[in-house]
């Protein structure tokens, strides 16, 4: 009796590996076509522990996305230097993202291309996610605004729009990032190898193209139709 008291699996562990499980199948399989049969194979427990643990396939798949969505967030929000120039800590928090979808590709899958298309309430958890990185993300545009003196030239609307501008393409970016790691459509790297971009490179790239023209709004310098 000693010998099995001490095999046994504390529950934190036990749910963790099924939701690790959960999260492979779910990126893999999709939701719709995903088994409770093969997540519990994958985790290597019985079925019927999968629902004692977690109840259904549509609890499973809650319980997964706010996981993912909650290390996300922290992920960009712990990359961000405080302190820091508001171009530099838009970078780190773009780094930080742009890392953790390269880490955590499967993650991601759920949260970009599986939750979303399954309606409610699995849409309503990864917009509630996104909100809070549009948040973030306006709260430093506003800063940048502030430091160069024209915070009160640049309306909440507006400032909620280029964030949420922002959000969209660096989601948009690394779906593209993450689909080089597959299917080799990245450029070539020095070695002559097919390369991913890093995530330094990814955040760079979306500074250029964002940041540049944030930078000439900043000096109040706008866009006009001829």
């Amino acid at each position: 009796m000693g010998a099995a008291k001490s095999k046994r699996v504390p529950r934190a562990v036990r749910e963790r590996q099924m939701m690790d499980a959960a999260v492979r199948t779910f990126a893999r399989r999709g939701y719709r076509a995903a088994s409770m049969d093969e997540i519990a194979e994958l985790a290597g427990v019985s079925k019927p522990l999968v629902y004692l643990y977690l109840n259904s396939k549509e609890e499973l798949f809650s319980a997964v996305i706010r996981r993912e969505a909650a290390a996300l967030v922290a992920a960009v929000t712990a990359a961000v230097e405080k302190g820091a120039a508001a171009d530099r800590q838009l970078w780190c928090g773009l780094t930080g993202f742009f890392a953790h979808t390269a880490e955590h590709p499967e993650g991601w899958a759920v949260l970009h291309q599986q939750a979303r298309t399954q309606g409610e309430p699995f849409a309503i958890e990864v917009a509630a996610m996104r909100a809070e990185i549009v948040r973030f993300v306006a709260g430093l545009i506003g800063a940048a605004a502030k430091e160069a003196g024209c915070a009160g030239e640049l309306a909440d609307r507006e400032v909620a729009g280029l964030a949420h501008a922002l959000v969209g393409a660096a989601e948009s970016l690394a779906e593209w990032a993450n689909a080089c790691a597959t299917d080799g459509t990245s450029a070539l790297g020095s070695s002559g190898e097919r390369e991913r971009p890093t995530a330094k490179d990814a955040a760079g790239t979306l500074m250029n193209f964002a940041w540049a023209g944030l930078g000439r709004l900043m000096h109040g310098e706008r866009w006009t139709p001829a």
